[in-house]
């Protein structure tokens, strides 16, 4: 029976560390369904979801912290299983821009979860400019079944218009 492993690593970035925990990966026969990677500041962020017989992730899981000492890694794991998918209508990309404050994502991913709105992934980043700090967010987002999109698209625009926001609200194609 497959078991699957989210497992994540974090700590000072530097050329490598990708290819290491990747041949850990393959010598303990397991594979990689997903995985993200970042920098944040000076730190190298990395999670991957790794699937494998029962060996395999149990392997993996024993030889993961001597490779994260080694790399000077934090690293954790933890097993999981197969997401269940809900009937989702349609899929949806918002993007949204201004000035960096503090509550803006709070607002707008308290909004999507009034409606049980998945967000399936989010990018969200900062950039200084010469008078303030201006951010930029994107999100993939699966609307259930019985959400109204035109509502939705009218109440993220009236919260980025009081938010001092501009973006857009589309279906994902």
């Amino acid at each position: 029976m497959p078991q699957q492993l989210v497992v994540t690593a974090i700590g000072p970035d530097r050329t490598g560390i990708v290819s290491k925990l990747a041949r850990l990966v393959t010598e303990c026969n397991c594979n990689i369904i997903d995985s993200r990677m970042a920098i944040f500041g000076s730190e190298f962020t990395f999670i991957m979801l790794l699937a494998g017989d029962l060996p395999a992730i149990s392997r993996i899981e024993y030889l993961l912290p001597a490779l994260g000492l080694e790399l000077d890694l934090t690293t954790m794991s933890k097993r999981t299983t197969g997401r269940p998918r809900t009937q989702v209508v349609a899929h949806y990309v918002l993007d949204y821009a201004g000035p960096d404050k503090v509550g803006t994502l709070g607002a707008i991913t308290g909004l999507l979860a009034s409606h049980n709105i998945y967000i399936g992934s989010l990018q969200s980043e900062t950039t200084p400019m010469a008078d303030n700090i201006k951010m930029r967010t994107q999100m993939t987002l699966e609307l259930p079944e019985g959400v109204n999109a035109q509502q939705i698209e009218t109440e993220l625009s009236a919260l980025m218009q009081q938010l001092g926001l501009h973006g857009r609200f589309m279906a994902q194609i």
